[in-house]
C-alpha cells in the first residue's frame, strides 16, 4: 500500500456561502496524519444561491435535472481548483453535495449534485451521496463528521462546528456521540441579509439590538431541545418553527439578531458547560459576539484553531469519509446516528 493517498473534498453547506474545497493528503499509516495542502471557497452566484434556496419547493422532476446541472456546476468548480493549484495527483474526489431535503424521521434525505457529472468533468473517480444508506438503515443520516471527530480530532474533549447549524461530537463511555444542537447560520444570515449584508460580521448587527425575552423563551422552550439524541435539524424544521416563532415575536432585524445569539449561546452552553478543551470551526466561529456569548453561558474559554481549520475542517472530513469508503472502513457511527449498524457509506462513480 502507497503510504500517501491524495484527494479532494467538496463540502456545501445551508448557509450557501460557497463551495468549500480542499487538497488534502492523509498517511494510510496513521490517518491522523494528514496536510490540507490547498484549500478555497468558491462563492456562490445570487443565481445560484436562489436555485438553492428554492430547490426545496420543486417537483420531483425539477429535482432531478437540478441533480445534473448541480453536479456539472461542481465539477467545473473542482476542474477550476484543480487548474489554479495546478494539482496533479489526485486519487479521487469526495462530494457531500448540496442538501435539498432531510426527513429522516420520513425516511427522505437528498443532496443533489450528481456524482457521474463531477467524474465525467474531471476525469476523476468521486464519492458522494453519503447520507441516503444510514437513512435506509433507519439512521438521521446527519451528522456525518463525527467519524473524522473520533479518528483525526481525539485529542479534544468536543467538537463543535457552528455552520448553518450547530452540532457537537465527543466521545462518552467508548462510544462517539453526536447531534445538531441548534440553527446558527441559516438563521442569522436570513436576517443579515435583510438588512442589506451577505452576513453579520463580527455580531455587530447583533450587538446593536435588544434582546426580546419572550422570544428568547419561546425559542428555548421548543420541543428539539428536550429530546435526547441521535437527533439533527434541516431547513423545513426551521422554516416550520424558527421563522414562525420569530415572527410571532419581534420585526426588528437587529432584535432577531440579538436574541437568537443568545439563543444559540445558552443551547450550546448547556452541552459543553465547563469544559475548555473545545475545537470549534465553521463560519460562525469568526462571529467574535457570537463566540463571546457561548464562553459567557459555557463559563469556558476557546483557544481557536488556525484558519484554514475553522473554514476547511467539514470539506477535510467529507474528503476523509471519501477514503474510508473506499477502503472498505466504517464512515457512518451507529452511535451516532441511531442506524441499526456501523457502516460504510457513500456512491463510487468512475469515469
Amino acid at each position: 500500500m502507497k503510504s500517501k493517498t491524495y484527494a479532494i473534498g467538496i463540502m456545501s453547506g445551508t448557509s450557501l456561502d460557497g463551495v468549500d474545497l480542499v487538497y488534502v493528503s492523509f498517511d494510510s499509516d496513521d490517518y491522523k496524519n494528514f496536510t490540507i495542502i490547498h484549500a478555497a471557497t468558491a462563492p456562490y452566484s445570487r443565481e445560484w444561491m436562489q436555485r438553492l434556496q428554492n430547490a426545496i419547493h420543486s417537483n420531483p422532476k425539477a429535482l432531478e435535472s437540478l441533480d445534473i446541472l448541480y453536479g456539472q456546476y461542481l465539477g467545473d468548480v473542482c476542474q477550476n481548483f484543480i487548474n489554479n493549484y495546478k494539482i496533479d495527483t489526485i486519487d479521487f474526489i469526495a462530494s457531500h453535495g448540496h442538501t435539498i431535503s432531510h426527513k429522516p424521521n420520513e425516511g427522505i434525505t437528498l443532496q443533489i449534485g450528481n456524482g457521474q457529472e463531477i467524474a465525467n468533468k474531471t476525469g476523476q473517480k468521486v464519492v458522494c451521496d453519503f447520507r441516503t444508506q444510514d437513512v435506509k438503515l433507519g439512521g438521521q443520516g446527519a451528522p456525518l463528521v463525527p467519524i473524522g471527530d473520533e479518528l483525526l480530532f481525539s485529542n479534544y474533549e468536543y467538537c463543535l462546528n457552528l455552520g448553518g447549524f450547530s452540532n457537537i461530537s465527543f466521545n462518552r463511555d467508548g462510544k462517539r456521540i453526536a447531534f445538531d444542537i441548534c440553527p446558527v447560520n441559516i438563521v442569522l444570515n436570513h436576517y443579515a441579509q435583510k438588512l442589506g449584508v451577505v452576513f453579520d460580521k463580527n455580531g455587530e448587527l447583533a450587538s446593536q439590538g435588544n434582546i426580546n425575552q419572550n422570544l428568547l423563551a419561546a425559542l428555548n422552550d421548543l420541543e428539539f431541545y428536550k429530546k435526547q439524541p441521535p437527533k439533527s435539524l434541516g431547513l423545513e424544521w426551521v422554516q416550520e418553527h424558527i421563522f414562525p416563532l420569530i415572527h410571532q415575536h419581534e420585526e426588528d432585524e437587529k432584535n432577531i439578531l440579538s436574541t437568537f445569539v443568545e439563543h444559540i449561546a445558552m443551547q450550546i452552553g448547556k452541552v459543553i458547560f465547563k469544559n475548555n478543551n473545545v475545537l470549534v470551526t465553521g463560519g460562525g466561529t469568526f462571529n467574535k459576539s457570537l463566540i463571546q456569548r457561548i464562553e459567557h453561558h459555557a463559563e469556558a474559554s476557546f483557544d481557536l484553531p488556525d484558519e484554514k481549520l475553522i473554514n476547511f475542517k467539514e470539506a477535510l472530513v467529507f474528503g476523509f469519509l471519501g477514503l474510508l469508503r473506499l477502503n472498505g472502513e466504517v464512515n457512518c457511527l451507529q452511535s451516532v446516528t441511531g442506524a441499526s449498524k456501523n457502516h460504510s457509506s457513500g456512491v463510487i462513480f468512475s469515469t
